[in-house]
């Protein structure tokens, strides 16, 4: 099915506009630092050029950008050319009213031996080649931005299937076991199963908060801990104030637990504790997760290894260059640790805790 988005870049969007301007303003520059056969550049004539080049692109960009959706419904090379030639009018008209006025008023802006055809017809060159690099550029960026959009609905759809079918089945066991004996728990971990699941089967579609996050962190845990029994410790600790409702994407610290529980305390006959540490230092909220772990020769494997290059991608995604994951195993101990930048959401702080 054909795409009903727009293929030509959104020049409505004060970053584009920008964009328009800073390259104008440096063909500007250009011109007026290269030699030019013995035309006087003062101080005038480079901020009239300078207004005319930023009112050609701003007007560009508004028609280019009003016309986004019609130009959008043509084949991409017609519609590029048709963009292009479009920019290359307005530069063309814009440019003979201008040579015309400074003429009539005698400014004497625009050198004499340069006539009006020239001037617009240059004009217009220089705005149609101006045009076609930016709009070049920002489709490749739009492309770009698609890419890492689809890799990370990729990653976040790879995640539905990270609670694996053996979890499943382990659960039910356990449940069934329960329900006689005491179903009161058997239904909380019922209810906890149907809420985990919840979660995986929209990992793609919406963004979570910190909040729901450590919820979901603690019903998967309640489920390991009826399997594992007094095998698997849990240990929280909260430094409140804590940004509560930070948007976070969707499963960010179940597999961090999972691989916790699977790749270290369910392969030691003693188990072991699992510290799971949540604080925020100025603009940065940090969620630390350790645990007793074999050596890496015994527990690293490509399922483990698959969850933390996720995070990391999913991380880098949703937040930024200021975003990391780091991950360590020392003497037979596994940490991992997540900084999430909070941007400045002060107001998130002090929510209620989970």
């Amino acid at each position: 099915m054909r795409s009903t988005e727009p293929w030509l870049p959104d020049l409505c969007r004060l970053p584009r506009l920008a964009t328009m301007f800073g390259v104008a303003e440096l063909v500007v520059l250009v011109l007026a630092l290269a030699p030019d056969g013995g035309a006087h550049w003062n101080p005038q004539r480079f901020l009239s050029a300078s207004a005319f080049a930023l009112w050609l692109a701003l007007t560009i960009a508004v028609l280019l950008c009003a016309s986004r959706r019609q130009l959008s419904r043509l084949p991409v090379p017609l519609g590029s050319l048709t963009a292009v030639l479009l920019a290359a009018l307005i530069a063309l008209l814009g440019a003979a009213m201008l040579h015309q006025l400074d003429r009539s008023l005698g400014y004497g802006l625009i050198p004499a031996s340069v006539h009006t055809l020239a001037f617009a017809s240059g004009s217009a060159a220089i705005a149609a080649l101006i045009s076609a690099v930016v709009l070049r550029y920002l489709f490749v960026i739009d492309g770009w931005q698609a890419q890492v959009r689809a890799s990370a609905r990729a990653e976040a759809d790879a995640l539905q299937a990270r609670i694996k079918p053996h979890f499943l089945f382990n659960s039910m066991n356990t449940i069934a076991g329960l329900v006689r004996h005491d179903p009161v728990v058997a239904e909380r971990a019922v209810l906890d199963l149907s809420d985990l699941f919840r979660a995986a089967l929209g990992a793609g579609e919406s963004d979570s908060s910190l909040r729901e996050e450590v919820e979901l962190a603690e019903r998967y845990l309640a489920i390991e801990a009826l399997r594992l029994g007094e095998r698997l410790q849990v240990e929280w600790r909260r430094l409140e104030p804590l940004p509560w409702t930070l948007p976070m994407p969707r499963l960010l610290l179940q597999p961090l637990l999972e691989n916790a529980v699977l790749h270290g305390i369910s392969r030691l006959p003693q188990g072991g504790c699992i510290d799971i540490g949540v604080a925020a230092d100025k603009d940065v909220l940090h969620i630390i997760v350790g645990n007793p772990s074999p050596p890496p020769k015994d527990h690293t494997s490509g399922g483990a290894r698959h969850a933390t290059t996720s995070i990391g991608h999913r991380l880098a995604f949703a937040f930024g260059p200021r975003a990391r994951m780091t991950s360590m195993w020392h003497e037979g101990y596994y940490r991992c640790e997540l900084a999430i930048p909070i941007q400045g959401d002060r107001s998130a702080r002090g929510g209620r805790q989970p």
